[in-house]
């Protein structure tokens, strides 16, 4: 019987943000309310600190900050060498989760595969049991062997359903389903698709359809987009598209992809309507190209924090859930400031600084050999930050001069969100030492946070299904 991993050193385990308790983690999947509880799912593999046959994880919170590990709720059956990501739906007093079933048909050859559509289900949110007719969706004639992540959602009587894919002429694409029961599912169109895979990809993965204000976003992870000046650094991005929803065509009209996160270690995202009406998104804080030193450790992966969505001329706009200030245990700094000034950092710190005038330096973290640097390039209205690693820039425009930053610190991590979240960074840094923060800040604000908001017992878990 295989052994699950266990973590062999506490050095980069982050206080705040959802990890393993060892093992593997990538993409969220399953975001969702049920019976009292958000609910969140990820792609798991509980045996190494590398990615393998993908379960699905599973963690509960009642405010979406403070997390308790239950078990894992889908392992590989007999016929599945994978239970890819998707997402959760509340159904008839169930919770129902429809996840992307990976097939190998040749177990030598990883390119030898297909992919269908397939639910679980469960009425206590902890325990679930697979759907007898799977799959409930196979993939389509005018596409490739790429068909998964799907995301569903209900409107009035009618499941939804919208599904990354590749379609015959190998551009990545949405396709959208409906269904009246969550079993048997229609066509409704190609929601939108890549006109050319090299400048928007060849397969759009982990999408997720949504309204924002008066407007619809496709949120994706296209995959081949080739790196052009400061955009698509990263092996593969994440992104949006903003546009109108026809509703006999069931086609969005749209503009161009826009990069959600600028930093190294994001991708993956997925969001939710919490009972108050907020569009929350999380993401996987990695990407296929990060380091992970953490795999030294026995651990990999870990997802954002929360952060609450909203679209302001025609931009996704981030900021972090209101939840997060409830982690506040003590107020370090908080008023005029030293300009140049090295304040001392907590390793589980939220930073909030403002400028009158934005100076060439914003900020600086450092451990003396780990860190980060954000400059202001006035004349490029290029905002630019620079990490201590190898490719370690990362940069984008913003449509007025930086006056506020807001970042999170976590142990091995900086989540830095610019202009009231305009723009964001999300990043692991592995820091060695103590932290400082010099800022050329007028005024600014150092919050310590709560060294500890993860619980890896399932006791409680147990105890409400006796």
């Amino acid at each position: 019987m295989k052994q699950e991993m266990h973590v062999t050193n506490q050095r980069y385990r982050l206080g705040y943000h959802l990890m393993t308790k060892g093992g593997w983690m990538n993409d969220p999947n399953g975001f969702s309310y049920f019976k009292g509880y958000y609910h969140i799912f990820y792609q798991y593999y509980p045996y190494a600190a590398e990615w393998g046959p993908m379960h699905w994880g599973h963690a509960r919170s009642t405010d979406l900050v403070h997390w308790e590990t239950l078990p894992a709720a889908l392992a590989p059956g007999d016929m599945e060498s994978g239970c890819f990501s998707g997402s959760a739906v509340p159904h008839d007093g169930k919770l129902w989760l429809i996840y992307t079933g990976h097939h190998y048909i040749d177990p030598k050859d990883p390119e030898a595969f297909y992919e269908d559509q397939n639910l679980a289900y469960s009425e206590d949110g902890i325990h679930f049991t697979k759907y007898e007719g799977n799959p409930v969706l196979r993939v389509p004639k005018d596409n490739t062997k790429h068909f998964r992540d799907p995301k569903v959602w209900r409107e009035g009587d009618t499941f939804y359903m919208v599904v990354g894919s590749q379609g015959a002429d190998g551009c990545g694409r949405a396709l959208l389903y409906r269904s009246p029961d969550l079993i048997d599912w229609t066509r409704c169109s190609v929601l939108a698709k890549s006109e050319n895979e090299k400048t928007e990809g060849y397969m759009w993965e982990c999408p997720d359809f949504f309204p924002l204000g008066d407007k619809y976003v496709l949120l994706m992870s296209p995959q081949g987009l080739e790196a052009s000046g400061d955009d698509y650094r990263n092996l593969n991005q994440t992104g949006y598209l903003v546009g109108t929803l026809d509703k006999e065509t069931h086609v969005l009209a749209h503009g161009k992809f826009v990069e959600i996160d600028r930093g190294h270690d994001f991708y993956a995202t997925q969001t939710m309507e919490t009972p108050d009406g907020r569009r929350v998104m999380m993401a996987w804080m990695a990407a296929w190209d990060s380091p992970m030193h953490e795999k030294e450790d026995g651990w990999a992966g870990a997802l954002t924090i929360p952060r609450t969505l909203r679209l302001a001329g025609g931009k996704v706009y981030q900021s972090p859930i209101r939840e997060m200030e409830s982690l506040r245990e003590k107020t370090l700094q908080d008023g005029a400031w030293e300009a140049g000034k090295a304040y001392a950092l907590p390793r589980k710190a939220e930073i909030c600084l403002r400028f009158d005038a934005a100076p060439a330096v914003l900020l600086t973290l450092t451990d003396g050999t780990h860190g980060l640097s954000l400059a202001w390039e006035a004349e490029k209205n290029r905002l630019v930050l620079t990490r201590k690693t190898k490719d370690g820039v990362r940069a984008c425009t913003l449509s007025a001069a930086p006056h506020a930053v807001r970042a999170f610190l976590d142990q091995s991590s900086v989540e830095v969100f610019v202009n009231d979240g305009e723009t964001t960074f999300t990043e692991r840094i592995y820091f060695a030492g103590n932290v400082t923060l010099t800022a050329a800040a007028q005024e600014g604000a150092i919050y310590a946070l709560e060294a500890e908001t993860n619980t890896y017992g399932t006791d409680a878990a147990e105890e409400e299904t006796k």
